[in-house]
């Protein structure tokens, strides 16, 4: 008497890593549009983009905490928008504007419609699910380092 036994196997269904894939171009366009954005903010602060007062005022250097505010949002929303050290200045970019939530807007009503936090908020959020997905398919650290591989082989 023979027995024959039929170990199921495991395969992902198509539709697992089609959406899979969409969901990683997804993550990259969401960290392309927000870290330019926050990029723009940051540029805003050194007087571009019409400046902080739409004359092209910037915030003057050095100052506590607009400033130095101002240099994270320029450099970490370029390096975020990039894809390139996405996780560590994606947690930068939260940090940012979770500390700017706090200390800005939140003494001046209990929810964000009232203080006027609602960017601050999603922006604390959403660097918040980057730094934790990671940068996506379209990043050009995966580039680099998929580069530096392939070079050392």
């Amino acid at each position: 008497m023979t027995t024959t036994s039929t170990t199921p196997v495991t395969r992902k269904p198509a539709t697992t890593s089609k959406s899979a894939k969409r969901t990683e171009y997804a993550l990259s366009a969401l960290r392309l549009v927000s870290g330019f954005l926050f990029a723009c903010h940051g540029a805003q602060g050194l007087g571009a983009l019409g400046g902080v007062d739409s004359h092209g005022t910037a915030v003057p250097f050095g100052l506590w905490p607009a400033w130095w505010a101002t240099i994270i949002e320029l450099v970490a929303g370029v390096l975020v928008c990039l894809g390139i050290g996405t996780r560590p200045a994606a947690v930068l970019c939260s940090g940012v504007m979770a500390y700017a939530y706090f200390t800005v807007h939140q003494p001046l009503g209990l929810l964000p419609l009232q203080n006027m936090g609602e960017p601050a908020a999603l922006y604390a959020w959403i660097f918040l699910l980057i730094a934790v997905a990671g940068p996506g398919r379209l990043a050009l650290g995966r580039l680099l380092s998929s580069g530096t591989s392939r070079s050392s082989r």
